[in-house]
């Protein structure tokens, strides 16, 4: 698996966006759709089960705060973007979802990533990439546990302070000084 100091391998990938109209539901992104910006790029196993969506929609909860401070949040899947459609669709709390769901069918960037389970479906991982492509965080749990998206953008804060950052410290609080 790729970790910290990696490059975020090269991509380009169908994502769904939307769901009112089938002419704009579907979208090309890559790694220079978002040039300049933090990414928040998570994994999940697959679309129509139960941990997933609230997860998904955790994320979406805080996707203010995570462009606030400048991080474009994706959500991915080996799924289809069709499935993801009928799946966004389907599910209420993701009719309305803030960001881009990937479609990783072929595969490639969870296998770039050292991320793709022996049953073919992504590992419930999670990664942060700096402006410049550079993995600065990774989260993975098993597959039945989920995430928390309040910790993610809490260890964004810490790292774009660029600064040493005790544990358990929040945005506001006192950074470390090497003495």
């Amino acid at each position: 698996m790729l970790s910290i100091g990696e490059k975020f391998p090269k991509f380009k990938v169908k994502a769904t966006v939307g769901i009112e109209n089938l002419d704009s539901a579907f979208a090309d992104i890559d790694n220079d759709t978002y040039k300049g910006k933090w990414l928040l790029v998570f994994f999940y196993p697959k679309d129509f089960t139960f941990v997933c969506p609230t997860e998904i929609k955790g994320f979406g909860d805080l996707n203010q705060q995570f462009l606030d401070r400048d991080c474009q949040v994706l959500a991915a899947s080996t799924d289809s973007e069709f499935v993801h459609l009928a799946w966004r669709k389907d599910h209420k709390d993701l009719r309305d979802l803030p960001f881009p769901m990937l479609a990783d069918i072929k595969k490639d960037l969870t296998s770039a990533l050292g991320i793709l389970s022996e049953d073919g479906v992504a590992q419930r991982a999670t990664f942060l990439v700096d402006p410049d492509g550079i993995i600065r965080f990774v989260y993975v749990t098993d597959g039945s546990v989920g995430r928390n998206p309040q910790e993610v953008l809490r260890v964004l804060d810490a790292l774009q302070t660029d600064e040493l950052c005790p544990c358990n410290w929040n945005q506001g609080e006192s950074t470390l000084k090497v003495a």
